[in-house]
């Protein structure tokens, strides 16, 4: 019988030569919030080319874009019209070409955004699934199905939509009279694809070549564990989520995953069903096309976000023929309390590790609220999905505390990083945007109830004394930035020791420098319950020792060992409350 693993070492290291994706630190580019090149006050391509120095001086080895494709923007671009043309609001083909081999003279990999789930309702599939009517192939492209009631004028099943209300709408036929229901899980212009159908697989294989051929180094999977619903589409009691922590009502419930049932525990029948995995080997098929001499150096990767209540299952999309990498959420969710830290780091790792993949670490993206912000909550609480102006405040100076103690701790771990656009220069969410001026469909489709992802969205601060901060050539950005991102700006940041700025580029140098992301893991004892202390040790060389204390003493720091970097300020060479410190 094999020895059990040491509860201290719940990971061994790698060798060096690794695969590039197995330690990289991957920047999330929100290109409508990233730079604003022709000054229409919505970021473009051109804009995020002409900050790709600025991605090379932080020191990150890729960025993800959110998309950018042709869309009539009812969900940001989400809602995907053409998979292969770029829409005029962030400029052309020729622009992303750019962007691609700019990126590549600076040594980034570029991941660009896949939409699988659903197209946009402009997208031309669906306009001729319309006007085929039922029982076409057009039609067979997407869920349609009859309605229930004598008449049909009931929906299909009784699955709501992420987004709030119905996920079902019923179409008028070409002939004027009420017609079928079409399924979609989340606004009712985007309709979701029927996976079971063959074209749809061909169609995103070479939707994956084209931009493959274009040179993009892989793609993050939006909602990577749906795509496939349960044969017969059973009805489901509780109201379809993938953020925050919802009950059967929609209200907020502490504890229970909205992709959960809270009595059973158990995912929906629209979500990580088996037949998903097919499609993912299929797509990795693909993307091994591109790499046949199987050069590590070479490889195309795919990301999963998959919402999932467990590890154990998230790893399930990561198995050696399927996808690369998936995010981490049980990470982002933790509570900071070094119990918990702990808890989600060394369950991370293991379930990982059984799978033989990297384990991902992110706590922050455009979905959720900033972790400047949400680690401002009191520690506990729910994560809301979105702050107003009538919510409870965060408190921004112990969230930032917080932020930069939490992001040290997270450069140290093994794996791959993954940082969203703005949180380097320690942006928070705006939490009094007007909700006149709130574009979510999560806002509009739940009446406000949900004040969605505004908030985390807000347009970046680059020169605090230009207009919009620097984002763009004229003063307008398509989501008002508050007065505090002045102070934030990057202008103000370069240089400045003590910024939030130059902590994230000290942390990539050193990240690199020490080899963490290929380092295994060694928890120290001898701390107390509120501090996390462990070991990053690579194959050669010496270790580095981190050292996280959440609780209210200051603690003192091994003799013998240099501070090579502190998320604060140290009092008297001791570690204060919510400060993390590598030390060598």
């Amino acid at each position: 019988m094999p020895e059990p693993p040491d509860p201290a070492d719940p990971h061994q290291p790698i060798p060096h030569s690794a695969p590039w994706w197995r330690h990289a630190v991957i920047y999330q580019v929100y290109p409508r919030s990233f730079a604003d090149a022709d000054g229409d006050g919505i970021g473009d391509l051109p804009g995020v080319t002409s900050r790709l120095p600025y991605l090379a001086d932080l020191g990150v080895d890729a960025v993800w874009l959110s998309p950018f494709y042709v869309s009539p923007m009812a969900d940001a671009g989400y809602d995907v019209a053409d998979y292969r043309d770029v829409d005029p609001l962030f400029g052309t083909l020729a622009d992303a070409d750019e962007l691609i081999a700019r990126a590549h003279e600076l040594g980034i990999r570029v991941l660009v955004d896949l939409v699988p789930n659903h197209t946009s309702d402009e997208h031309a599939w669906f306009r001729e699934a319309l006007a085929a009517g039922p029982g076409s192939r057009e039609r067979a492209r997407y869920v349609f199905r009859d309605g229930s009631g004598p008449d049909g004028s009931e929906p299909p099943n009784n699955w709501k939509s992420v987004f709030g209300g119905l996920a079902w709408t019923r179409v008028q036929e070409a002939d004027g009279s009420p017609g079928q229901w079409y399924l979609h899980l989340f606004d009712d212009k985007q309709p979701d694809l029927d996976w079971r159908n063959p074209e749809v697989v061909e169609e995103f294989h070479d939707v994956l070549r084209f931009w493959l051929d274009r040179g993009v180094d892989g793609f993050r999977v939006d909602v990577a564990h749906s795509l496939v619903k349960a044969e017969g589409l059973p009805d489901w009691t509780v109201r379809t989520g993938m953020l925050g922590d919802q009950g059967e009502d929609g209200t907020e419930d502490a504890g229970e995953p909205a992709t959960t049932d809270p009595r059973t525990k158990e995912l929906g029948p629209m979500w990580d069903q088996e037949e998903v995995h097919e499609i993912y080997r299929g797509w990795r098929r693909v993307l091994e096309e591109y790499n046949p001499s199987g050069d590590p150096d070479q490889d195309r990767i795919l990301c999963a976000e998959a919402w999932l209540p467990s590890q154990e299952r998230t790893m399930r999309y990561v198995r050696p023929d399927e996808m690369h990498q998936a995010f981490n959420f049980q990470f982002l969710e933790m509570s900071w309390r070094a119990e918990d830290v702990r808890e989600v780091v060394d369950t991370s790792l293991r379930a990982a590790d059984e799978v033989g993949a990297p384990t991902t670490w992110v706590l922050s993206n455009h979905d959720v609220v900033r972790h400047a912000s949400r680690l401002g909550l009191p520690v506990g609480s729910p994560r809301p999905n979105g702050i107003g102006a009538g919510s409870e405040q965060p408190n921004p100076v112990l969230g930032l505390r917080r932020a930069r103690a939490a992001t040290t701790l997270m450069m140290a771990l093994p794996g791959s990083a993954y940082v969203y656009n703005g949180e380097e220069l320690g942006l928070p969410d705006h939490t009094a945007l007007p909700d006149r001026l709130r574009q979510d469909p999560a806002f509009h489709r739940t009446a406000g109830v949900e004040l969605g992802r505004d908030g985390c969205r807000v347009p970046l601060p680059w020169v605090a004394d230009e207009p919009s901060y620097g984002f763009g050539p004229g003063p307008r950005s398509w989501l008002p930035q508050p007065l505090l991102y002045g102070p934030l700006a990057a202008d103000r940041q370069e240089g400045v020791s003590s910024s939030t700025l130059e902590l994230y580029r000290t942390l990539l140098r050193l990240r690199r420098e020490h080899d963490l992301g290929v380092g295994g893991l060694h928890w120290e004892g001898g701390w107390g319950p509120d501090v996390l202390a462990f070991r990053n040790a690579r194959e050669d060389g010496r270790p580095v020792t981190v050292v996280a204390n959440l609780g209210e003493d200051l603690l003192d720091l091994p003799e013998g060992l240099e501070v090579l970097v502190a998320s604060g300020r140290l009092e008297d060479g001791r570690l204060p409350q919510d400060t993390t410190v590598w030390l060598a």
